[in-house]
Order: structure tokens, then sequence, then C-alpha cells
């Protein structure tokens, strides 16, 4: 029998591109949302979170690769990884993407991005991160237990 990953029927990254999709429509057809300040404050800033959001992403995609690990979350997982970006959050790929969907809705100045962000982080902790910690437990038992323990979820 084929070992199977995490239960996860949804791939989470849809949801943040569902949820960007949405911010875009609200500012095009719902309302403008944006900062009023200096909008090359905002360009910077927006960028610089958006950069951060990336450089979390990819840190924990190289470990992911280098491992020889899937990041499907209904892909095997063979082993734990607990160093680099998974030193500080056990999810450093959702919270990059909802950190890079900040950055980009700042620096666009279209907030609804930006609120919309942890709305998709929200849903995609029901429809993937739950499912993926009782798989981990399930598979890995005391060491993920302990690794759970000492580490956030998110920040």
């Amino acid at each position: 029998m084929t070992e199977r990953g995490a239960r996860v029927r949804f791939p989470p990254p849809l949801v943040f591109l569902a949820s960007a999709l949405t911010g875009v429509a609200m500012q095009l057809f719902v309302a403008p949302l944006g900062l009023p300040i200096d909008r090359k404050v905002t360009i910077v800033a927006g960028l610089l979170i958006a950069a951060a959001g990336v450089a979390c992403v990819a840190s924990a995609r190289i470990l992911f690769l280098r491992t020889g690990q899937n990041p499907t979350p209904w892909s095997p997982t063979p082993e734990l990884i607990a160093k680099g970006p998974y030193r500080f959050t056990r999810n450093p790929m959702y919270l990059g993407i909802t950190t890079l969907l900040v950055g980009a809705g700042i620096a666009n100045n279209v907030l609804w991005i930006s609120l919309f962000a942890p709305v998709a982080l929200a849903i995609v902790h029901v429809i993937a991160v739950v499912k993926e910690e009782a798989y981990l437990a399930a598979k890995f038992g005391d060491s993920y237990v302990a690794y759970a323990a000492r580490v956030r979820r998110y920040v």
C-alpha cells in the first residue's frame, strides 16, 4: 500500500489566489481602498513586506528540495524539517504567501488584497493545516509533538 500524506483536498495556493482576485474585484467593482500616505512610501514598504514573504517561501521550498520532499500537502512526508524558517514557524510557506499578499496589497495601494490575506490564511488553516498537523502527529508521534511545543504554528 502506498503511503498518503495529509488528506488535504484543495490546493492551498488556490485559496490565496482567490483571495487576491477577490481583493482586486472589491477594488474595481465595490469601493477603492488604499492608504492615505505618499505612494512612494507604500510602494517601498509593500515591496519590503512582499520580499520578506517571498524569502520565507523560497527558503522553505529550498529545504524541501534539498531533503527530496514534495511540498504538496497530500504527498507523504519522509522526515520532519526543523531548520531554516521551520525553526520559527511550522508553516513558513503559508505564512510567507500571506505576507507576500499583504505586501502586494500595500505596494499596489489595493488594501483589499492585504485585508483578505489573513482570511485566506484562516481558510487554509481549516482546510489544510489542521489536517497536516494531524497527519504529522500520527506519523512522527512524540518528535512532532515536541517540535510543535517549541515552534509556533505561524508567528
